[in-house]
């Protein structure tokens, strides 16, 4: 087959399924949770983050597990805060409308309450491997909890294998390629350069494992989020008066408002629909709620129970999609560059919106600002589906020495994204990441009835506890 070809064909295959039936099941799922469980993880967001932050989210001697619960959502968070709440909210914006910035919002939201459920019965089903580490995710949610073993080999197996090749994909040489693309621009570093420090720092830390990798995400993670809120939340104060009118435009652009035609019922629909795909896809893109990435990341936490690892864990949706994104989406929208133009005639898009949104009110420090952030999101991206694939790649081929050839060959593959094109690749793995959703998607509501009589049933418990540490 022709290189022409089996890129059309790829791409169709994507276009698929990253399209609207995809977007309706992990919408469509979230709903569902939500409603089965009474909405509790939305009642306990609050809570949540408060543990979050907390000296007791910190410690490791509340429970099994290998890391702190603190840990475990950095780690989630290195692989899930990336280069989307850059260049994946200002590309939504563009081909949306700056409205894709509320459905990102909503599918957030319905996100939170599928983020919470997959994390949970990671821990609930996790079990320890050959070296004593706590394995779990995904596949073993459904390899442990499925009556069917003929169903749950095949999906598991099928989650595992998307997983890994993901990770060597969208987890890894996307990641490096945006990296070194940013610093050759801004700075007019050689890509190999770049492929070199980056493969070099990237080996040094995954060759330690779990422990390595969530002792760096844990410093990386919270100082690049501060960072970039500190930075983008200065930038919009500098634009404060063309904030109202940026909001507006959101809310109007959301729901298909036009004030040219808005009469036109099939244009206002259409416009609105555009949005709505965009803003989804995007936000599901950036939070990964559905997809079971995060998961892996959480069966590693130290936890007493497994609700409350996953009351922990939902915190990163909230964080990656209405704080992070936010920022990025109301600096653009503040800043007067939405639909302005290159020297090419081509309207501004991803990555150079918004460099032109912070240029436009600091100047050429922009430029900067948005590298080095570029450079902290998907590094720690890239450490984060590391320990995704590694994991995924155990559960298939349970050898100690597999998960050492796993992180040779990972760090390698570092180099080789930041130095070359590899479209085809690209868009091979997006498709795997998009596929593990439906293994994925499956367990959850397969295991959402006994999720939800246990959930419910802990609340009390859980309620009693935030009392007892307020009272402490």
């Amino acid at each position: 087959m022709e290189t022409s070809t089996l890129e059309k064909a790829l791409n169709s295959i994507s276009s698929f399924v990253s399209g609207p039936v995809m977007l309706v099941l992990l919408v469509g799922t979230g709903i569902f949770l939500t409603i089965k469980l009474h909405a509790l993880p939305w009642r306990n967001l609050g809570s949540s983050l408060r543990t979050l932050f907390s000296k007791e989210s910190r410690q490791t001697t509340n429970g099994e597990g290998d890391i702190s619960p603190f840990s475990a959502l950095m780690t989630a968070l290195a692989s899930t805060v990336g280069t989307g709440n850059i260049v994946g909210v200002a590309t939504a914006m563009v081909l949306g409308g700056p409205g894709a910035l509320v459905w990102m919002w909503i599918s957030a939201l319905f996100g939170i309450s599928t983020k919470y459920a997959e994390c949970a019965l990671a821990v609930k089903y996790r079990t320890t491997n050959s070296v004593g580490e706590m394995a779990g995710g995904p596949m073993y949610t459904i390899k442990n909890s499925f009556k069917n073993k003929g169903i749950a080999t095949f999906l598991s197996c099928a989650f595992a294998v998307f997983t890994v090749l993901a990770s060597f994909g969208i987890g890894n040489t996307a990641q490096a390629n945006s990296i070194a693309s940013a610093v050759n621009n801004t700075f007019s570093v050689p890509l190999h350069i770049v492929g070199i420090v980056l493969a070099v720092f990237i080996g040094a830390v995954v060759i330690g494992g779990i422990q390595s990798i969530s002792k760096v995400s844990s410093v990386i993670v919270p100082f690049m989020a501060v960072f970039y809120i500190v930075i983008g939340i200065a930038v919009i104060l500098i634009n404060i008066k063309q904030l109202p009118e940026g909001i507006i435009l959101i809310l109007k652009s959301a729901f298909g408002y036009k004030q040219v035609g808005a009469g036109i019922t099939g244009t206002i629909t259409a416009s609105m629909m555009q949005s709505m795909r965009s803003g989804v896809s995007r936000g599901v893109f950036s939070n990964e709620a559905g997809l079971g990435s995060a998961a892996i990341t959480a069966a590693s936490a130290v936890s007493d129970h497994y609700v409350k690892q996953g009351y922990i864990n939902m915190c990163g949706t909230f964080i990656d999609t209405i704080v992070v994104c936010t920022i990025t989406g109301l600096t653009i929208a503040a800043s007067g560059v939405y639909g302005t133009v290159n020297e090419a005639g081509e309207i501004l898009n991803g990555a150079d919106l918004t460099i032109a949104a912070f240029n436009n009110s600091v100047g050429s420090a922009g430029s900067i600002f948005v590298t080095i952030s570029i450079i902290l999101f998907a590094s720690s991206t890239i450490l984060g589906w590391e320990y995704s694939g590694e994991k995924a790649l155990e559960f298939l081929i349970n050898k100690p020495v597999v998960r050492y050839i796993y992180r040779v060959i990972f760090t390698v593959i570092v180099f080789f994204g930041a130095t070359a094109k590899l479209d085809i690749v690209w868009t091979f793995s997006d498709i795997a990441n998009n596929l593990m959703a439906i293994p994925n998607l499956i367990s959850l509501i397969v295991l959402s009835g006994i999720l939800s009589k246990e959930t419910i049933a802990f609340q009390k418990e859980y309620k009693a506890s935030l009392k007892k540490k307020i009272i402490e």
